[in-house]
């Protein structure tokens, strides 16, 4: 069976995306957010002969995302949804749960990421630097040297006030590092954090202070804060200098994320 999920679906929805915190951080996250009934989002779910949750698919705007256990049964129900969606412009998610819907697109983009997962405090690293909470009063400073990293396209997707709105409504947190002139050198925020997960996002040090093990030090204090709220930490990359870093403060790559966007 194949239908809309609503809100009495929702123990059983978040207890089967629950199973996969770090792959569904984003199902969990726009559910925990936005419920079943909402203009921007619906949810989709197959069953199995018993009643059990098998698969979802979550639209969020115009991003589709779906996860399942058994391609064969599922995946024409999902891309019919989404062939007849004049809104689908994005399709993401685990790299093999995505290919499938390739042919939705006519014509399309894809890139593809490490996907890695962290789960235990082993090893993380101590410092003596002070690492500070950012408040919406930072938010100018950290957008400062975001502007500065050459690998964020910046200008273009953020801003001091998508930063400062982050800060304001809780949606994610900011940690950082200052000079003695009170500049950020050094920042690691989260994205899309729910009760289970949480992704690590705008990972950056300036050019003039790294290799000085700041974004090492940035990274744990913002993980062990997050384990020891329970939480499974995630992140994306496909920079393998990055990749080596995330790797020695104990992630493991569990697969690859793949995005799949519509061309005109």
């Amino acid at each position: 069976m194949f239908r809309k999920l609503n809100e009495n679906d929702y123990t059983k929805t978040m207890d089967f995306l629950g199973k996969d915190p770090g792959l569904n951080l984003f199902q969990i996250g726009d559910i925990e957010n936005y419920g079943f009934d909402s203009e921007i989002q619906t949810v989709w779910g197959s069953f199995n002969e018993n009643e059990e949750l098998t698969g979802v698919l979550l639209r969020y705007r115009d991003n589709y995302i779906p996860y399942f256990k058994d391609e064969e049964l599922f995946v024409s129900k999902f891309r019919e949804v989404i062939q007849n969606d004049e809104r689908a412009n994005i399709i993401s998610g685990e790299a093999q749960m995505v290919s499938p819907f390739k042919s939705c697109f006519e014509r399309y983009h894809e890139r593809e990421m490490y996907f890695c997962e962290l789960k235990d405090n082993l090893s993380l690293k101590t410092g003596q630097v002070t690492i500070k909470l950012a408040t919406p009063d930072d938010a100018e400073r950290i957008f400062d040297l975001l502007l500065m990293i050459e690998e964020f396209d910046t200008l273009n997707r953020n801003s001091a006030d998508h930063v400062r709105q982050k800060l304001e409504d809780q949606s994610g947190r900011i940690y950082f590092i200052e000079n003695e002139k009170k500049e950020v050198i050094c920042t690691a925020q989260t994205a899309a954090e729910n009760s289970k997960s949480a992704m690590v996002v705008s990972v950056a040090t300036r050019k003039d202070y790294r290799r000085q093990g700041l974004m090492t030090q940035v990274l744990s204090k913002l993980c062990q804060d997050l384990l020891n709220e329970q939480k499974t930490l995630c992140l994306f990359y496909d920079n393998p200098e990055a990749g080596a870093v995330y790797h020695k403060l104990g992630f493991k790559t569990i697969g690859k994320w793949k995005m799949i966007v519509r061309q005109p």
